[in-house]
Formats: C-alpha cells, sequence, structure tokens
C-alpha cells in the first residue's frame, strides 16, 4: 500500500482515517499506530494478500483485503470501557479468536469472539500478534470451500472428475 508522507507520522491515504488516530489520547494512538504497522507490514509480508485498503468500518479504522478478498476485516480501537486498552477487533462470525485463544492464551487477553484486547503499556507481543493478523488476513483464503456452493467443482472453479 503506497503511503504518502506525513510531518507528524505514518502517511495515511485517507484523511479521515487520519482524522481517527489524530483525536486518540497520546498512549492510545501511539499503540494504535504500532499496530496499524504491524498490520501492514503482515500484509505485505504474506504470501496472497495483496494490496490492503485502509478505511473507516463503525468509525474505526480497519484494514480489507479489497483486492484478492483472502481474509476478513481487522478493526483497531481504543476500548471504550477501559481507557487503557486497545483492542484488535475481527468478524465475530468467525472462528478466528477461537483459534487465537487455543494457540495464544497465556500470551494475549480476549474479548468474546471478536477481539483481542491489549494494553496500552508495556511490550506489543509481536510474534503472536503478526501470526494472528496474518491468520486474518488469509481466513477466506485457507477455509475449505466443501458445502459453500463448489459442490463438483474444485477452487479454481473447475469440475472435478471421479
Amino acid at each position: 500500500m503506497p503511503r504518502t508522507a506525513r510531518p507528524d507520522g505514518p502517511g495515511f491515504e485517507n484523511p479521515a482515517v487520519a482524522a481517527v488516530f489524530d483525536g486518540q489520547p497520546a498512549k492510545v494512538r501511539r499503540r494504535l499506530l504500532q499496530l496499524r504497522s504491524l498490520i501492514l507490514d503482515t500484509a505485505a509480508a504474506t504470501p496472497g494478500v495483496g494490496r490492503i485498503e485502509e478505511t473507516l468500518k463503525w468509525g474505526q479504522p480497519s484494514y480489507l483485503t479489497a483486492e484478492t478478498k483472502s481474509g476478513t476485516t481487522i478493526r483497531i480501537d481504543a476500548v471504550k470501557e477501559a481507557p487503557q486498552q486497545v483492542a484488535i477487533y475481527v468478524h465475530c462470525q468467525t472462528r478466528l479468536v477461537e483459534r487465537y485463544r487455543e494457540l495464544y492464551a497465556d500470551e494475549l487477553a480476549f474479548e468474546g469472539n471478536r477481539a483481542i484486547l491489549l494494553d496500552v503499556d508495556g511490550p506489543l507481543p509481536a510474534g503472536p500478534l503478526r501470526h494472528c493478523i496474518a491468520m486474518a488476513l488469509t481466513y477466506h483464503a485457507s477455509k475449505p470451500t466443501a458445502g459453500r456452493g463448489t459442490r463438483g467443482k474444485d477452487a479454481a472453479g473447475a469440475r472435478r472428475v471421479a
């Protein structure tokens, strides 16, 4: 994703997204910018993801695999009920948070079936987060296709022969 230089931080193509970051308290903004960089860097390093679209959904910075449709949307924001926390949100009808919990219960905190919770202070658990982000960015590409209207066809749409 091309980044436009900005004197006060990483470049944003969408001024509305930049405004959301700018409106956050300093510690929250710093942590959200770290997460943004981690998402963009992970997307760039993950095969099959393609260009990331950065936009707002529900007023939250959101990251979509619009080009390849390989993943589910990732959103980041401050946690309203806990001002010293931020969250990485994924679609609640995926099994991603369940899988994250299986893999990283000792390293990450979670909210139900929709979010990873992070404190604004302290070290960022970059390794587990990179893996979780990559899983979200490839969620649709890695899902089995059986039972999804592809009966009798392979993943590319060609007829399968028994």
